[in-house]
């Protein structure tokens, strides 16, 4: 965030500009507008019972909109243009059936609960609006609502000396599927973004990763850093207009956050995966999505209140198939230049199915044996579900459409049961049978897990609006 150019100087001798800040300190490093490094405190216990842990989330974004009949709630007795190429196999848990290309899930189903009737109020067929209304925990969310992270952050800051929320790869690619206030913090403001970790270019399955800047290792002293802390502490907002007083203030409260930041020995080792031992790095897959959620882990395990991680699996072996790096789930098949959605490449669930089979898998299991599932909410799903219906069947590429009616996603710790089903699809998969959830349902349903009270209010000029609308899924804990 950046101070708005019209703010005066100051006239104290004893204060100095922004710019001169700048230019004295050489703050290059540290003047990124970090977000998602809201009120981040060294003192861990405040607030706390002793040796209790804070609850934090991993939302992972299948962006796009993954099929649920070929994933969660097949039809195996429907038609052939309904039922798709992939079978059902039993689970561990007697009666639930998932997809043959989730051997590795099938073994965990007594961690998480499956719900197969998500659904958005209304005909919310573009990413856009689906993902907004999905990442605000809203249904109808009002334009400059802020998404469950930036609540989160707000109302329950990270209790150390890292980032309250984090998001592991923006929008990769096409901005057809960023949700308008991704990077804004909706009426919450910039303090309450989450921090961008990554790119299609640099992500930590890549040789040579490279963690945001300010948890980069640096020739700058501390000395030096303290010294330039000094100088941002000289700037006087009580000598600007209240415009001017409120955007310094919001700028010194970021930068200080952000020497924290750059002095702070555990936020960059959250990010250093060389840590890992290959044997764990190889049992999250060396994918995109793999070790994105491993890193995941690692930022929750350090303190991080919230991370959405984006499904993004990665190029498969030589690309097959177009479409915009940012979304593996968006799977049109040959109407959008995707490929067969059935088939291996990027944009086939050949390909992305068995990597999020082995990287969720992989990211259940090590939150439990490291005791941490209990702490940690994890949450899977996309922003809408697939036709029944399958696109150009008898052709080369076939895939399915959006489908806002009825789809299906996966809820695992912070309470959750486990070892069950949610709601249920009518025989086709087009509409809920039974048990509906909306997003307000789902969003209510995560602030429960993570202790955030849901008659909590949010305010902006004076006008109140309810964190949430929805109603939790009590049914959903133990």
């Amino acid at each position: 965030m950046s101070v708005s150019s019209n703010v005066e100087p100051l006239a104290s001798s004893h204060s100095i500009t922004r710019r001169r800040l700048l230019q004295a300190g050489g703050m290059g490093m540290l003047s990124l507008g970090l977000p998602g490094l809201v009120a981040a405190r060294v003192d861990g216990t405040a607030g706390r019972p002793a040796g209790a842990r804070e609850k934090s989330c991993i939302f992972i974004l299948l962006c796009g909109g993954p099929s649920h009949l070929d994933t969660w709630d097949l039809k195996p007795d429907a038609p052939a243009e309904i039922r798709g190429p992939y079978h059902p196999i039993a689970t561990a848990v007697p009666g639930m059936r998932i997809s043959e290309l989730h051997t590795r899930l099938a073994k965990l189903t007594r961690h998480f609960t499956l719900i197969r009737s998500m659904s958005h109020p209304g005909n919310i067929s573009n990413h856009f609006d689906a993902m907004h209304n999905s990442l605000s925990g809203a249904a109808g969310a009002p334009a400059d609502s802020p998404y469950l992270g930036s609540v989160l952050a707000k109302i329950r800051p990270s209790q150390r000396n890292v980032a309250s929320y984090v998001w592991l790869i923006k929008c990769v690619g096409d901005p057809v599927f960023c949700a308008p206030n991704i990077g804004t913090g909706g009426i919450l403001g910039a303090p309450y973004a989450p921090l961008f970790v990554g790119a299609a270019d640099n992500h930590p399955a890549m040789p040579g990763f490279k963690p945001p800047d300010v948890f980069a290792s640096t020739d700058t002293s501390e000395e030096r850093i303290q010294a330039r802390r000094r100088l941002l502490d000289n700037l006087d907002p009580a000598e600007m207009s209240n415009e001017g007083q409120r955007v310094t203030r919001e700028w010194q409260d970021l930068h200080r956050q952000a020497f924290d930041l750059a002095t702070a020995r555990e936020a960059k080792q959250a990010f250093n995966l060389e840590r890992e031992s290959p044997i764990v790095r190889d049992r999250y897959g060396r994918h995109a999505l793999g070790q994105n959620l491993l890193l995941a882990r690692r930022l929750v395990e350090s303190g991080v209140g919230f991370v959405t991680v984006n499904g993004w699996t990665g190029p498969s072996p030589g690309q097959q198939g177009g479409g915009p790096p940012s979304s593996s789930w968006d799977m049109h098949g040959g109407e959008m230049g995707m490929g067969n959605a059935f088939g291996t490449g990027s944009y086939g669930m050949g390909w992305c199915l068995p990597r999020l089979d082995e990287a969720l898998s992989a990211l259940l299991n090590d939150l439990h044996d490291r005791g941490l599932l209990d702490s940690t909410l994890v949450v899977v799903a996309g922003e809408f579900g697939r036709t029944p219906r399958i696109n150009q069947l008898s052709g080369a590429t076939p895939g399915r459409q959006h489908w806002p009616a009825c789809y299906s996603a996966i809820l695992a710790g912070a309470g959750i049961r486990g070892g069950t089903v949610y709601g249920a699809s009518d025989k086709i998969g087009a509409y809920v049978k039974d048990r509906p959830v909306r997003p307000q349902d789902l969003g209510a349903t995560i602030y429960h897990a993570l202790g955030v009270p849901l008659d909590r209010k949010l305010s902006k000029d004076g006008v109140s609006r309810p964190v949430t609308t929805g109603q939790p899924l009590l049914d959903l804990f133990a």
